[in-house]
């Protein structure tokens, strides 16, 4: 019980694969997890990065404990790309989250974690942990109010309801719904749309947008972000402005 990790051209494949726990992730997929997101961004070959879960029930059910939580140091979902339980990995690379089924707590949370979020049409998204008698960690909860309406946000926590994915379109949570055999398909065709684009200008405006997030205004507009400054100059620049100029598809090389 892990993941599936492969490299299929510029794309990073990431997929849960703990069925018998509807994808539930365990210490040791938490672990394999952090080993891809690192990869991922280490790899100037890999642009885009696509998650997603063997089929059945459920995209993710959370975390797995049916073995015990013990392990050195904190569990953290997602290897610490959700920030639960353990130090927050932001991936430099943009991430599309292909979600199917059950989308419950902690993989919820992973998904929000995403930069484009495809959902077939039977995805269900919910934080059951109320109904449950528990609460945790609360990243999942600092996450919803902040991609959600308010008030949508506040009654799944309150209540444990669940969110559908055409709701979930409706409100901006996720970018597109599909057929559940069209979802691979989507997420692919995302993949490329993002890898039309210059690797580095992408990697350089998703730390900009996200960065800026914590700051008013004013601070993010009168920052300088050292991504975008480092990508004046590379071969993708240069390349950029000479399609531009010869009217033709610019050749990208992330570098």
């Amino acid at each position: 019980m892990s993941i599936g990790f492969i490299k299929d051209g510029h794309v990073a494949r990431v997929t849960l694969d703990n069925p018998k726990a509807l994808n539930a992730i365990s210490p040791a997929m938490d672990d394999a997890l952090l080993a891809a997101w690192t990869e991922i961004d280490a790899d100037p070959d890999i642009w885009v990065a696509v998650l997603d879960a063997t089929p059945g029930k459920a995209f993710c059910a959370g975390a797995d404990v049916s073995g015990g939580t013990d392990r050195d140091g904190r569990m953290a979902l997602g290897g610490g790309l959700t920030g639960v339980g353990g130090p927050r990995y932001v991936l430099r690379k943009p991430l599309i989250a292909a979600v199917h089924g059950y989308v419950i707590g902690g993989g919820f949370e992973l998904a929000m974690c995403a930069d484009v979020i495809v959902a077939a049409d039977d995805a269900q998204f919910f934080i059951p942990e109320v109904k449950a008698g528990i609460i945790g960690e609360s990243g999942i909860l600092h996450r919803a109010v902040r991609r959600l309406p308010h008030h949508v946000a506040m009654g799944m926590i309150l209540t444990g309801d669940r969110l559908p994915a055409t709701k979930a379109e409706q409100y901006g949570l996720v970018n597109e719904v599909v057929p559940v055999d069209e979802l691979a398909a989507a997420a692919d065709r995302w993949a490329g749309k993002i890898m039309a684009c210059a690797p580095l200008a992408v990697q350089a405006a998703k730390d900009a947008a996200l960065r800026g997030l914590d700051m008013s205004l004013e601070q993010a507009l009168g920052t300088r972000y050292e991504r975008i400054e480092a990508y004046a100059g590379t071969k993708d620049q240069l390349e950029g402005l000479a399609a531009f100029a010869e009217k033709r598809k610019p050749e990208w090389t992330g570098r």
